[in-house]
């Protein structure tokens, strides 16, 4: 389940309808050696596009709808750790220089990148220290949100306080917050912990649906005029995804509705979680029951005057048991991140 925790007061957002998703199918398997490390995806039409993590320069791969490499858009920048690519109305793309294992980083980037390879690189700055983030997503003015990867499953949500600038960092500021509990569902590392860590973001290409995924599990929002912030205030719909080693990447498909997801590693499968047509709303309720790969989640949310400093617990021995999660979590997930870079 996800909650948020939003910076501001916000009137509760104009819902759409929720979709129900169907049964995943399988679209096609990427077997290219290069592309290892998929982490971000975006949809152009029948175009797929890839990033891997890391990397010594920007490279966004484009696949036709078979997993084949037709072109690789590059530019000679040299990234410190890409993890998410998000494709803007104008057809530019995003790339979330964010990554941050050892959490050490003075900076984090956004590259813009145009299909003929030119490229500017956007610096930021976090208000509370370095964040590991894997997830970006790009509303349709084009305004950024980075999402933090966080083992206790409450992940940060950050905008640039100004207009990204390619001459100086920019502070960002941290706008709300995004709550996970573990779901039980199978897939992905690190057992429990995999299953509240932000590993990728989409935006669908009309704007009215925002998704957020896990390892293991997608969160899908309606999206109210186009107000990104406001629709991470909304309820979810929680979609448990195939089993896959390392799920990262996500998007929508060029329908709108539709998800595509991915894990890394060569050879690896793009599969479609179809999105199907919703039934009438009264049989959305909770007492009608939901398909079983879909979960209507039963989120909160709050300002942040009447939120908890952290975690809600239920006294001495629940805060102790928290930090010492917090750390051997930071500790497992520190190792991984060593482990990834070494393969």
């Amino acid at each position: 389940m996800a909650a948020i925790v939003i910076g501001c007061s916000l009137p509760a957002p104009a819902r759409a309808a929720d979709p129900v998703y169907g049964p995943p199918s399988l679209l096609c398997t990427v077997t290219d050696p290069r592309l290892s490390e998929a982490s971000g995806l975006a949809v152009d039409g029948d175009r797929l596009m890839m990033v891997n993590d890391g990397g010594e320069a920007l490279e966004v791969y484009v696949l036709d709808r078979s997993c084949r490499v037709t072109s690789v858009i590059t530019s000679p920048v040299d990234p410190y750790d890409i993890e998410d690519l998000a494709r803007a109305v104008d057809g530019t793309l995003w790339l979330a220089d964010t990554g941050d294992n050892g959490r050490d980083r003075d900076t984090v980037a956004l590259h813009a990148l145009r299909e003929d390879g030119q490229s500017v690189l956007f610096r930021f700055t976090y208000p509370d220290g370095p964040h590991d983030a894997e997830a970006l997503l790009l509303d349709a003015a084009g305004r950024p949100y980075v999402l933090t990867k966080e083992p206790l499953g409450r992940a940060g949500i950050y905008t640039p306080s100004a207009p990204p600038s390619p001459s100086a960092a920019v502070p960002m500021s941290r706008v709300g917050d995004l709550e996970f509990t573990p779901t039980g569902t199978p897939g992905g590392p690190l057992g429990e912990i995999g299953q509240v860590l932000v590993t990728g973001a989409a935006l669908s290409p009309d704007g009215a649906f925002a998704a957020v995924r896990t390892y293991t599990d997608a969160y899908v929002y309606a999206v109210p005029d186009g107000d990104v912030l406001a629709a991470l205030g909304g309820d979810p719909v929680r979609v448990a995804l195939p089993a896959s080693p390392q799920g990262e990447a996500i998007a929508f498909a060029a329908n709108s509705r539709d998800l595509l997801v991915t894990s890394e590693g060569t050879p690896f499968d793009v599969t479609l979680v179809p999105a199907v047509t919703p039934p009438p709303a009264a049989s959305t309720s909770p007492s009608s029951g939901a398909p079983a790969d879909t979960d209507p989640s039963g989120a909160t949310r709050s300002s942040a005057a009447e939120a908890p400093a952290g975690p809600s617990g239920g006294g001495n021995s629940d805060g102790v048991n928290l930090v010492i999660a917090a750390v051997l979590a930071a500790v497992l997930i520190a190792v991984y991140g060593v482990l990834r870079r070494r393969g």
